[in-house]
């Protein structure tokens, strides 16, 4: 399915008893990149902030979501980190983290964990943005945001895997390193896990490895995005090596019986973006994305946006299309909810709390 079409098809979602009950229900997601849920009015606010608006390459909201059209991964990447650059300050942070909650509240997401990509602004592009500095800007959105709106918000600090390795194929620790420091001082300030980000292809979870031990053994998720523009062996490596919790995507486990098996069995969660993925050309069309068919199999699906306004996407949306593509009824559009509540980092009080009030929703409000 072509942008176009993409786009055509989220606009046909009509008002419904299932879109109000879909907007109304408390909700939880646990793939969303913080740096990509930057929507293009507050990327004008931050370039014209720092007097960089001659970076971007569109002069209006509307001109800026037509250059959200990505010819590839790599190109997506080249855009994002465009985006990237933009954040400078402690002030940039906490603008970001708050409009992010106001789209929670007004999608009622009740929890979501976001990843943030630490490395890249503290080292790689070179914006002398210390650490300390960065988790302030965090927290203070973070705080004001649970303060004023009501909304939990976690964060995931992940690896730039594609950092880590040279054009000749050579492997480099710091950014798995720097980032689990990272993760490490920042546990008491709403870090749940460690995950790894980026183009797989080329960049394979293995190296990684004693970043995510080390995660693991001082109590944080391992999260690592496996099985998105790479195969099943990327997601057996998160597994055996880096011994994922959840897998980021994951959706090209479809092509693996036996790891189908193997995480119907296990219930490892799978943080699936399907409008990401037809986005960025891993599936054609919504039809033919294998959601469905994963969750079929018994393996334990969550629905995510992963960057949407990148994508022109919602987490409503990707709800409203278990429906209209997938063809799922209200009963399992209401039990693929719940997964996202079950499979998330939350301390056990929190996430008891989110799943009694999920309940109590569903108890109120429907007759599933």
């Amino acid at each position: 399915m072509s942008n176009a079409n993409l786009t055509s098809a989220r606009g046909s979602l009509e008002s419904t008893p299932l879109t109000t009950l879909i907007q109304g229900m408390p909700k939880a997601e646990l793939h969303i990149h913080l740096e990509g849920s930057i929507e293009p009015a507050t990327v004008f606010e931050l370039a014209e902030r720092h007097g960089a608006l001659d970076r971007l390459p569109a002069t209006s909201e509307e001109a800026l979501r037509n250059w959200f059209v990505f010819r590839d991964f790599p190109h997506f990447i080249e855009i994002y980190l465009i985006i990237q650059d933009l954040l400078r300050s402690p002030e940039d942070f906490s603008t970001i983290v708050y409009r992010n909650a106001e789209q929670m509240a007004a999608q009622n997401i009740r929890y979501r964990e976001l990843t943030v990509t630490t490395y890249t602004h503290t080292h790689t592009q070179r914006k002398g943005l210390r650490f300390e500095r960065l988790l302030e800007g965090l927290e203070d959105g973070r705080r004001r945001a649970r303060r004023d709106l009501g909304v939990e918000m976690r964060w995931i600090f992940d690896v730039p895997r594609n950092s880590a390795f040279s054009e000749q194929g050579g492997y480099d620790s710091t950014p798995a390193n720097v980032t689990l420091t990272h993760a490490l001082k920042a546990r008491d300030h709403g870090v749940v896990g460690l995950g790894l980000g980026g183009y797989e292809v080329g960049a394979p979870p293995q190296p990684f490895a004693h970043a995510f031990r080390a995660a693991k053994d001082a109590g944080l998720y391992s999260v690592p995005h496996a099985g998105e523009t790479s195969g099943p062996a990327s997601i057996w490596g998160a597994i055996n090596e880096l011994r994922a919790d959840r897998i980021g995507h994951g959706v090209r486990a479809i092509e693996d019986p036996s790891l189908l098996l193997w995480l119907a069995d296990r219930q490892i969660p799978l943080e699936l973006n399907p409008v990401s993925n037809v986005r960025l050309g891993i599936y054609p069309s919504l039809e033919r994305h294998p959601f469905p068919h994963l969750d079929r199999m018994g393996v334990l699906v969550t629905i995510n946006s992963d960057d949407p306004p990148l994508f022109n996407t919602t987490l409503v949306d990707e709800y409203l299309h278990l429906n209209a593509s997938f063809g799922y009824a209200r009963a399992d559009i209401l039990r693929i909810a719940r997964n996202a509540f079950r499979a998330s980092a939350a301390e056990a009080s929190l996430k008891q709390a989110l799943l009694a009030e999920f309940d109590d929703w569903v108890t109120h409000h429907t007759d599933a």
